[in-house]
C-alpha cells in the first residue's frame, strides 16, 4: 500500500433514504461490499428508542450507540434520532447464514436463482453473554420447529434457582416461553443451541442469552421460512470490517469481544495489518484522523476514511526523458 500525504476532506455521506424495517438487499455487482443507508428521523410524542429499534429491524444497544444523549425511554416530539441502516457485509463466504458476534448481527445469503441477482438479509440478534457465550465456528441448521417446548438445561436451572427464581424441567409453548414461536438448531457439540424467536423482544441485540442466538419474532418467521435444513451457519468474531467501493475505502467498527465476554478496543496495529492487505500496491489517500477516530468510537456506523487515487499521466516529453 502506498500512502499518500495529501490532506483528505472526506464526505462521509451518512445521510440515506430507506424503508422501514428493510432487511433485504441486492449484492453489488462488482464484490463492494457495502450497502444500505443511515437515515435521520424526528420521533413522535410517544417513541422510545426500543420502539424504533423493532421498528428499523436494528438491535437496542446499536441504537443507543449512535445516539449518545438522547432518552431512550422519552426522546420527546420531533427528537433527531440516526437510524444506522449502512453496513459493510462480514469478512466471509457469502453462504448460508453469517453471524458476526461483536456486531450483534446475523446475515443470511439464500441461493441466488439463475435470473436474478444475489441477496442477503441482515436481522439483529441477541448473543451469548458474559460465561455463556456464543461459540466460535461452522456449523449447520439440524433442525428447524415450530412452537417449541424448552427444556432448561440443568445448568440455567441452577442459576435460576440460585437468583430465587426456580424453573420447571420443560416449559411448554405459549407467551411464557423464551423460545418464542420457531426454532432451528445448530449441530454444536457440547450443548443446546438454537436460533429461537422470544417472548422478550426488548433485549433483541444485546449479549443476554446462554449462548443462543435470539431474534423479533417477526425476524425468526421470515428467516425459518426461507432456511432449509443443513443450511451452513459461520459464527464468527470480526469486530472490524473493510472493503473498498467505487474508489473509496470504508471501515465499520465494532466494540471487540475479548475471551471473557468483556467489550475492548480494535488494535492499531491489527487495523494496519488489514489495510495493508486490503489495498495491496494501490496508490491510496488515507486520512489517519478519521480512521483512528473510527476506531476509537467504534459506533458500528460505516466511515469512509481514504480513496483511490489515479495514475499521474506524464506528458509525452516527459515519457520520452524517462525512456532514455
Amino acid at each position: 500500500m502506498r500512502v499518500s500525504a495529501i490532506a483528505l476532506f472526506l464526505l462521509l455521506g451518512v445521510l440515506g433514504s430507506g424503508s422501514v424495517g428493510a432487511v433485504e438487499y441486492e449484492l453489488r455487482g462488482d464484490g463492494g461490499d457495502i450497502f444500505g443507508s443511515v437515515e435521520r428521523i424526528r420521533t413522535r410524542y410517544q417513541d422510545t428508542l426500543i420502539e424504533l429499534a423493532r421498528r428499523y429491524s436494528l438491535g437496542y444497544e446499536e441504537l443507543l450507540r449512535v445516539n449518545k444523549g438522547v432518552d431512550p425511554w422519552l426522546p420527546g416530539e420531533g427528537t433527531q434520532v440516526v437510524i444506522p441502516g449502512k453496513r459493510l457485509l462480514p469478512p466471509s463466504v457469502r453462504e448460508g447464514i453469517v453471524v458476526n458476534l461483536p456486531e450483534h448481527r446475523m446475515y443470511y445469503f439464500p441461493k441466488p436463482k439463475s435470473d436474478e441477482p444475489a441477496r442477503v438479509l441482515t436481522f439483529p440478534v441477541s448473543v451469548g453473554k458474559m460465561d455463556w457465550q456464543t461459540p466460535i465456528g461452522v456449523t449447520k441448521v439440524v433442525s428447524k420447529q415450530k412452537n417449541p417446548p424448552w427444556y432448561p438445561p440443568e445448568s440455567v436451572r441452577k442459576e435460576h434457582a440460585a437468583r430465587g427464581e426456580p424453573l420447571p424441567t420443560m416449559v411448554p409453548p405459549g407467551p411464557a416461553n423464551p423460545l418464542g414461536a420457531h426454532a432451528l438448531r445448530l449441530n454444536i457439540p457440547g450443548g443446546s443451541y438454537l436460533i429461537h424467536g422470544t417472548n422478550n423482544p426488548d433485549a433483541v441485540g444485546m449479549a443476554v442469552t446462554h449462548g443462543c442466538l435470539r431474534m423479533y419474532p417477526e425476524d425468526v418467521a421470515r428467516l425459518f421460512d426461507l432456511v432449509p435444513v443443513g443450511t451452513k451457519v459461520s459464527l464468527i468474531n470480526e469486530p472490524l470490517k473493510m472493503t473498498r467501493a467505487d474508489g473509496e475505502v470504508w471501515i465499520e467498527v465494532h466494540p471487540p469481544i475479548d475471551a471473557q465476554g468483556q467489550s475492548t478496543t480494535v488494535k492499531l496495529e491489527d487495523f494496519e495489518a488489514r489495510l495493508d492487505t486490503l489495498l495491496g500496491e494501490s496508490e491510496v489517500a488515507i486520512n489517519w484522523d478519521i480512521a483512528i477516530e473510527a476506531l476509537r468510537e467504534a459506533s458500528g456506523i460505516p466511515v469512509m476514511i481514504g480513496l483511490e487515487l489515479a495514475p499521474l499521466e506524464l506528458a509525452p516529453e516527459e515519457v520520452q526523458t524517462n525512456a532514455t
